[in-house]
């Protein structure tokens, strides 16, 4: 299928946010693409590449305009100085996009570790949100608000994301009754689906 590949700015109130646009020619589904605390690094570019094969109009928002970690401790960094309401607001900016550019109609939102939480927020906040993916990371929204259908991968030996407080977070979502559907896999390390990753 082709596909087509952009850079696009999105506009944070006074300020603009770099984003990467993958679709095919025609339009798809719009599914909304939050990296882990490395920043918009190659692989998750390659992640909306490859939905966008398989049909799907993927924007991933640079949470980090432009900075990328290379290892954990930059990575901290990164984290420890991020402006969380700056960011916040390009997350709703890009699904505002997103939704227009997928007609009004629900988005899928899938989000790595630190974009995982980010994901669950939206998932409480935004009605238009049909279904949300997480990678091994967790977070504290309210879940009765939480109208989407959740699945989640998570390791049962992650170091950042005990096993125990992924099965309460669970029953939590069950609890208030979230369709939720969790995956947890044996004896894997916590960035487990990126590639380009040496744990």
């Amino acid at each position: 299928m082709s596909i087509r590949k952009s850079e696009i700015q999105l506009q944070v109130k006074d300020r603009s946010a770099d984003a990467y646009l993958a679709a095919p020619e025609k339009g798809g589904p719009g599914v909304l693409l939050l990296h882990a605390w490395w920043g918009l690094k190659p692989f998750f570019k390659q992640v909306s590449d490859r939905l966008a094969e398989q049909g799907f109009t993927v924007l991933a928002p640079d949470l980090y305009q432009g900075q990328v970690a290379q290892s954990i401790d930059e990575a901290k960094a990164l984290l420890e100085k991020r402006d969380s309401e700056w960011m916040s607001d390009t997350v709703k900016a890009a699904r505002d996009y997103l939704t227009r550019q997928n007609e009004g109609k629900p988005i899928a939102v899938l989000g790595f570790s630190m974009g995982a939480s980010w994901t669950l927020d939206l998932a409480a906040s935004e009605p238009g949100v049909a279904a949300a993916v997480l990678f091994y990371g967790t977070g504290g929204a309210d879940f009765s608000q939480v109208a989407a259908k959740v699945l989640g991968h998570f390791s049962d030996a992650d170091e950042w994301e005990p096993l125990d407080d992924v099965r309460a977070m669970e029953a939590d979502m069950k609890t208030a009754g979230v369709d939720v559907t969790f995956h947890i896999y044996p004896k894997v390390g916590h960035w487990v689906v990126e590639e380009d990753r040496p744990e």
